[in-house]
């Protein structure tokens, strides 16, 4: 028997409107049939991680598992709901607004997660002069880097603006919101090719350890797929995300359409 949990409303909010990745514009964003700029889909995930901690606690944020797929837009000051249902010993989560479904996904909690081992996960550097996007940037099984990067407080407290967390434990507890975790994961495309509009579509996070302030954070990324469909060109990536070198904190696969068709079309 499933059991409703209280819906987490959202105002939701475009934080990417000055990004690189143009499909956050509003101009741009129309060109390719969409309604405005589009919120990114690693803060939809983020919003989505609310009722997952609200249910477990800091258990979520040490062993939880959470996967998402962006099925519609999200688009800025849309009041989006996110609503957890009990299924099983987990959760079954989505995003609606407007009358649609804008995201689906699920959270459960791992009793015994698999931590994958360091020397599996090469630790390569970004490019040091990135490229326009091309068949090689996302060569499938081709190890993909990002630059490391600390969320000290102030800047925490400035991302739980952006996706609107009503939660206090991440300032109370000196503790990175999960969807940190994802930015770093957009970084890993981003700062190894120079990209046109693209669009995420999908991920699946496995947490390892709650990753603090002060921990210095990178991805270790391969490219697992690459290939058309429906005209768009798809990347898949598999990556673990490190705190100071030695400490897995996510086991992350991230999809994207990295080159919709009509950018492929051009």
């Amino acid at each position: 028997m499933t059991q409703q949990i209280a819906p987490y409303r959202v105002e939701a909010y475009n934080t990417a409107k000055q990004s690189e990745n143009k499909m956050h514009d509003d101009t741009v964003a129309r060109k390719f049939g969409f309604t405005g700029g589009l919120v990114p889909g690693v803060d939809v995930l983020a919003y989505m991680v609310h009722p997952a901690v609200s249910h477990w606690g800091r258990d979520f944020l040490e062993r939880g598992l959470i996967e998402a797929r962006f099925i519609k837009p999200v688009y800025d000051g849309e009041t989006v709901d996110v609503t957890a249902e009990q299924a099983g010993e987990g959760l079954a989560l989505a995003v609606a607004g407007g009358g649609e479904v804008r995201a689906t996904g699920s959270a459960s909690l791992a009793a015994f997660p698999v931590v994958p081992a360091l020397k599996d996960f090469q630790d390569t550097p970004a490019v040091e002069k990135r490229l326009p996007v091309n068949p090689d940037s996302y060569a499938k099984d081709k190890w993909l880097g990002t630059a490391p990067r600390v969320w000290p407080e102030d800047g925490l407290a400035e991302y739980l603006g952006e996706v609107r967390e009503t939660d206090d434990r991440y300032l109370r507890e000196g503790l990175v919101h999960p969807g940190v975790l994802q930015r770093i994961m957009n970084k890993v495309l981003v700062d190894n090719a120079i990209l046109g509009p693209w669009i995420h579509v999908g991920s699946r996070m496995q947490l390892l350890a709650a990753a603090g302030v002060d921990d210095e954070l990178v991805a270790r990324a391969k490219v697992t797929a690459n290939y058309e469909k429906k005209g768009h060109r798809f990347v898949e990536l598999d990556a673990l995300v490190v705190a100071n070198g030695t400490t897995p904190v996510a086991h992350c696969q991230h999809v994207a359409i990295y080159q919709p068709r009509e950018v492929v079309a051009a």
